[in-house]
């Protein structure tokens, strides 16, 4: 059989882990405040954990799913162009605060990662030597998006960000653009990313925000209450699709309620700054020191 290569290697990669075989127990151990982080072996990077599925959330994450699914066609074409390009800058922005230089064999996660925008990136930054895990509960968005990954060090995966396939303390780094508002409980979320995390790296989260601002807060929920849901519509074809976006950036945490929601989740600390006048912002958290284990 001739290697794969290219697309091809991506779809392989992307139907294996649809319903992925797991073969390895978890290297790490459980504790009270978070998980204790081992020494990991050799190949333990990508190990896969099997995650029950809860029945809270399950209807809001079924119509979400849904929802991307039938926009993945026109999805890179609808959100670039609503976002005047903006929103590649901030993409790059975010990527600048995971504070590093890869190291060869580093691996990260992108979570919500859609058609791979911001994992393509950040494969593809000038001296990354590293891999990127892209992670996307919507099949059709991760097979729309392969061709961005083209000879370049991403591996799709589709999965939950709730319930996360992999070990303890896995990624050098996590990130997420534009998709927490999009989890049915985002501190479950949070807490899978940290937990996936190794000590002492960082969670990057992109999101949109309401600018604080008088007037460009007003024109801001002009464009995002009345322009861009029938934008949406008449491009997309989806009666729902871009009139439930500004739905969920309304019932959003503000940037410093989110902050504390990743403190919460285990992080040491977590840092935010605004975007743009407030139209978007990167929030930051650091994953402290390993617990030792206890003295015998």
């Amino acid at each position: 059989m001739p290697a794969r290569t290219g697309t091809n290697r991506g779809l392989a990669y992307l139907t294996a882990f649809r319903n992925p075989s797991f073969t390895r127990p978890n290297q790490a151990t459980q504790v009270p405040g978070g998980p204790r982080c081992q020494s990991p072996q050799e190949g333990d990077t990508l190990t896969l954990i099997r995650k029950a599925e809860p029945a809270a959330g399950r209807d809001r994450a079924d119509q979400v799913r849904t929802l991307f699914s039938e926009i993945a066609p026109r999805y890179d074409l609808l959100n670039h162009l609503l976002s005047l390009n903006i929103d590649r800058l901030w993409r790059r922005r975010a990527i600048r605060e995971l504070g590093w230089e890869a190291a060869p064999g580093d691996t990260y996660l992108d979570l919500c990662t859609g058609t791979f925008d911001l994992a393509a990136e950040l494969a593809r930054r000038r001296g990354f030597g590293g891999t990127v895990v892209a992670s996307d509960f919507a099949f059709p968005m991760l097979a729309r998006g392969l061709g961005k990954i083209h000879a370049i060090s991403v591996q799709p995966v589709c999965g939950d960000a709730q319930r996360l396939p992999f070990a303890d303390c896995a990624f050098a780094g996590v990130t997420v653009g534009f998709g927490v508002r999009n989890l049915s409980d985002p501190e479950a979320g949070f807490r899978e990313a940290c937990r996936v995390l190794k000590p002492g790296g960082r969670f990057v989260v992109l999101e949109f925000s309401v600018p604080p601002g008088r007037l460009l807060r007003a024109a801001y929920l002009l464009y995002f209450n009345h322009i861009l849901p029938r934008a949406g519509r008449l491009v997309s074809g989806h009666p729902w699709a871009y009139s439930y976006l500004p739905e969920s950036v309304k019932d959003f945490p503000g940037p410093r309620r989110l902050a504390e929601l990743i403190r919460g989740a285990g992080f040491a600390k977590a840092d935010w700054f605004l975007l743009t006048g407030g139209i978007a912002a990167i929030h930051v958290g650091v994953k402290g020191p390993a617990v030792p284990p206890p003295a015998r």
